[in-house]
């Protein structure tokens, strides 16, 4: 952990004394810049002009929100979502008081995550895993509904679908949740790819995660540390090195795992190799990155807040993913850090404006 400090203010020592002559915005546009790189979550089911989220889309131009449906510590307590007429009231709100597109997101990939779920009225998808052992066909007739339903419900943006390989019999988040495709990266892209033109036949943004593979994993990110060091293989780049040589990748979700092969000192959402080296240069990907949740221990743990949207932003993360299901952040004081960090040079400006043009063409391309 004292090694890992030093290094960090190294690299903050180095982003200080190569910080550019670009010249900075005023305040309230770099406000707005950095706004745009949030994707929050909040805790209401119904909005109005003078709900806290309204602000901050207005005041930041926040680029997006997640919906949840129920709160991580109070399951029973209905968060986002109750019903598919009061989802299309909320969501149909957060468009009309938005100045600027934003991404309603949401993480339904079938079976046991779907915050769609039938109790509330909504149609049951199956698991990966299940729809992987059908026919093609029936695979597309499932996600063809289920694109309907989330384009329905107002939703722009799904956090699906996991191309993590299930490789990892003991991988309790991916493969005891069966989150997976299968072990054969040929199979998981054929149904990944089926899942994704669905989408993207009802103008809805598709994310791959969780780059650079989750699968392997022993532990759960949401809870702590992972390592994959010794369990990672390059075999669980090949569905995203397919899917982005297809042209078919918009958006893609980073992993809270470590794997010292790759970078001897920050998990992957943090690390510069893995997002823009290893990404960008080597597999010659162009769009939008976004964070896990960086409330998940796996960072909140083992970096202070400014440590991880610092290294995150530098890294090559466009999209910063605060959930607000694991802890609160106050989105007020995240701007003013953030902005802080860049007008002292720890964030170069060029980093977020790069992001705000990644961000900007991702509306632009949509159907």
């Amino acid at each position: 952990m004292v090694i890992k400090k030093l290094l960090l203010l190294l690299f903050i020592t180095l982003g200080v004394l190569h910080s550019s002559d670009t010249q900075l915005p005023n305040d309230e546009e770099l406000h707005k810049l950095i706004g745009r790189m949030l994707l929050v979550g909040f805790p209401n089911e119904t909005i109005d002009k003078n709900s806290e989220i309204v602000r901050q889309i207005k005041q930041y131009n926040l680029g997006g929100v997640i919906l949840f449906d129920r709160f991580y510590s109070d399951r029973t307590k209905t968060k986002n979502i109750s019903s598919p007429n009061q989802l299309q009231h909320l969501t149909s709100k957060l468009k009309l008081y938005s100045n600027k597109p934003l991404l309603i997101s949401i993480d339904q990939e079938g079976g046991k995550v779907a915050r769609l779920k039938p109790a509330y009225g909504f149609a049951n998808i199956p698991s990966a895993k299940r729809v992987s052992s059908l026919h093609v066909d029936k695979a597309k007739a499932i996600y063809n509904a289920q694109a309907r339903m989330l384009k329905s419900s107002g939703i722009n943006c799904d956090f699906a679908p996991v191309v993590d390989l299930a490789v990892n019999e003991e991988n309790s988040v991916i493969y005891g949740l069966e989150r997976s495709y299968g072990s054969n990266p040929q199979e998981v892209v054929k149904y990944a790819s089926i899942f994704m033109d669905s989408l993207e036949n009802t103008e809805i943004l598709s994310v791959l995660k969780h780059f650079p593979g989750h699968g392997s994993s022993l532990g759960d990110s949401h809870k702590g540390f992972v390592d994959i060091t010794n369990t990672w293989t390059k075999k669980e780049l090949e569905p995203y090195h397919y899917l982005i040589n297809q042209g078919k990748v918009k958006m893609i979700m980073t992993a809270h795992v470590f794997n010292s092969n790759l970078d001897e000192n920050h998990p992957a959402t943090l690390s510069h190799f893995v997002n823009t080296t290893l990404l960008r240069e080597n597999l010659g990907y162009k769009g939008v990155v976004i964070s896990d949740d960086l409330q998940m221990k796996a960072i909140s743990e083992h970096y202070t807040i400014s440590e991880s949207v610092a290294l995150a932003i530098n890294a090559g993360v466009d999209i910063l993913l605060f959930g607000n299901q694991l802890a609160e952040q106050d989105i007020d004081e995240l701007v003013l850090l953030i902005a802080t960090e860049v007008k002292n040079g720890i964030i170069p400006i060029e980093r977020i404006l790069e992001s705000n043009r990644r961000i900007e063409l991702l509306h632009t391309q949509e159907n």
